[in-house]
């Protein structure tokens, strides 16, 4: 039984060999290749709010705005505010931390008339308490998510670490003509 499978196997392989190929006729038509075609790119305008709440109430708000696109090769978007703080180390040498607002937004896409939007968010700002050294604030968030269009919607929610405060980051989509 073996030795009977493997000969029908290999005359199977001599057969496949041995058939004949014919050359194509120079007017046959190439095979259909499918090329998908990109859809046409939309274009938002993306307009961040921060806010720093203090018991639930709003105490300070700052806006960043900014315009994006689902076309994947424009690279997406990035946001920077923010300020340079000098720290001396003790011999005179001074370092500088960079301080403020950092937004990255990419793989931006419409899905059901809803925006998919990918966030790097750093949000970062010196202590207001007092400390023998400097202490900076530091909040990141990184997901990708859902946004309605035309609405707001808070993205990200995160309390301090040290006081009642809280940090929200709002954003709307704004389809551009």
């Amino acid at each position: 039984m073996k030795t009977s499978a493997k000969f029908s196997t290999i005359a199977v392989a001599i057969a496949m060999l041995a058939a004949p190929s014919f050359p194509q006729s120079p007017n046959a038509p190439a095979p259909a290749v499918q090329v998908r075609q990109e859809e046409p790119a939309k274009f938002f305008r993306l307009d961040f709010i921060l806010k720093e709440l203090e018991g639930g109430k709003v105490i300070n708000s700052r806006s960043y705005s900014t315009s994006a696109s689902t076309r994947a090769s424009d690279g997406g978007c990035s946001i920077r505010s923010g300020d340079k703080v000098g720290r001396s180390d003790g011999s005179g040498k001074i370092s500088y931390i960079d301080i403020g607002v950092s937004i990255d937004c990419n793989n931006l896409r419409l899905v059901d008339n809803q925006l998919a939007i990918h966030l790097s968010v750093d949000i970062s700002n010196p202590s207001t308490e007092p400390h023998p050294e400097v202490v900076i604030r530091q909040n990141r968030w990184s997901a990708t998510t859902l946004v309605p269009i035309r609405k707001a919607v808070t993205l990200f929610s995160s309390d301090s670490t040290t006081s009642k405060g809280q940090t929200q980051l709002e954003l709307t989509a704004t389809p551009l003509p």
